[in-house]
């Protein structure tokens, strides 16, 4: 059963922003105001539900209310018991993959990237398809250096934290909706860390994002710099919009192969995503909308880029990136720990749930940044067959 929140997505919204425009101070606080409007939210929502909630787990279960196993039941009653978790706890595995459920279904823009949970497992390896099987003679030598085309990716580098402040309150509700209230707050967190990180992630002590640069090399911490624009795109109606498109869908198929990285193409027939600011969503979609014969207003791009929004694309900026060419995972043991520093909030004692997560582009063509000028100002449809 969705979260109904309430104050959560304005204060998202304004994380977003400072960590775009704001110094140190200003994210922080911006940080802890999105922490306690999602807390909020998420037990304000919790306690509605409780007040309604049914006895019979089977009727509660049916009806999409939370229902644990023993292992799960077990845990949160020791929660419960000892007053909050206990240093290095760690959440029970069907919990872990549940988070990991809420994620992906809950955001559109990590189904895209393709993230992937490997539990327990630190570390994966993938591989270039082109190389992975060679030509030989019948009774010749084995030919090619098949090791040559897979690369090894530790998730164990990076650590993704996600806040969970628990109040005194919600531990007297039962295992239960401690569980639900928990792994709502982790999966939402996460899901803003993981969505930054994916998208704009500079490389210190985060993933690359898909904004950066993998040949731009990096400033004296390690921070990758931003992609140059590759052209600018107004999404007007008609030719041109379809020529602009067949720009980026021409140069996202370039594939480099081998130490030389030679240019060669690959199939991106149904894997071109398009990120934008949700400032700029209505305008591209407002300037790509036609009006038929029959007077219905009908908005559509060429070559069906699967459209998704992000706060961390800047305004005026749009993303295209191929959905598989980004490496995108999670691993390890999800560990609870009580958060003993100055962030804090009142009436809760605030924990941190720590995973391992890594994220990088597999090239520097798998992603391209354009500029946006989508300020018509004049009727710009084009006539049907221009």
């Amino acid at each position: 059963m969705a979260i109904r929140f309430n104050n959560f997505a304005e204060k998202k919204l304004a994380f977003a922003q400072a960590t775009q425009e704001g110094n140190a101070e200003e994210q922080a606080a911006a940080l802890n105001n999105m922490l306690e409007a999602l807390a909020l939210d998420v037990q304000g929502d919790i306690m509605n539900q409780v007040h309604a909630h049914m006895a019979d787990n089977s009727i509660m279960q049916a009806r999409g209310a939370n229902v644990l196993t023993s292992e799960e039941t077990k845990f949160f009653n020791v929660v419960i018991e000892d007053g909050g978790f206990n240093d290095n706890d760690t959440l029970p595995v069907t919990t872990q993959d549940r988070i990991f459920d809420d994620l992906v279904e809950s955001q559109l823009l990590l189904q895209q990237i393709g993230i992937q949970n490997l539990g327990a497992v630190t570390e994966y390896i993938y591989g270039d398809p082109e190389g992975m099987a060679v030509w030989g003679e019948l009774f010749g030598e084995i030919q090619g250096q098949l090791n040559a085309t897979f690369r090894k990716e530790k998730i164990g580098q990076l650590k993704l934290t996600a806040f969970i402040p628990l109040s005194n309150d919600m531990l007297k509700l039962g295992p239960v909706w401690v569980e639900r209230y928990v792994r709502t707050m982790i999966s939402e967190a996460m899901s803003v860390r993981l969505e930054r990180g994916y998208v704009a992630g500079t490389g210190a002590g985060m993933p690359i994002g898909l904004l950066k640069d993998l040949k731009g090399g990096t400033n004296g911490d390690g921070e990758y710099k931003d992609k140059k624009p590759a052209g600018t795109l107004t999404f007007k109606p008609g030719r041109t919009t379809i020529n602009e498109l067949k720009g980026v869908v021409e140069k996202l198929s370039i594939r480099p192969v081998g130490k030389k990285e030679e240019e060669k193409v690959r199939n991106i027939a149904g894997k071109v995503v398009m990120i934008v600011n949700p400032f700029d969503n209505f305008s591209i979609q407002a300037n790509a909308t036609v009006q038929n014969a029959a007077g219905i207003y009908v908005t559509s791009l060429p070559f069906n880029p699967t459209m998704t929004e992000s706060m961390f694309v800047p305004k005026g900026k749009v993303l295209f990136f191929i959905r598989g060419e980004y490496v995108a995972a999670i691993g390890g043991a999800m560990e609870v720990k009580k958060y003993d520093q100055t962030l804090a909030m009142e009436d809760a004692t605030l924990y941190i749930a720590k995973q391992y997560a890594t994220g990088k582009p597999k090239d520097n063509y798998a992603a391209q940044v354009y500029d946006l000028n989508l300020d018509l100002t004049e009727d710009t449809t084009e006539p049907e067959g221009a």
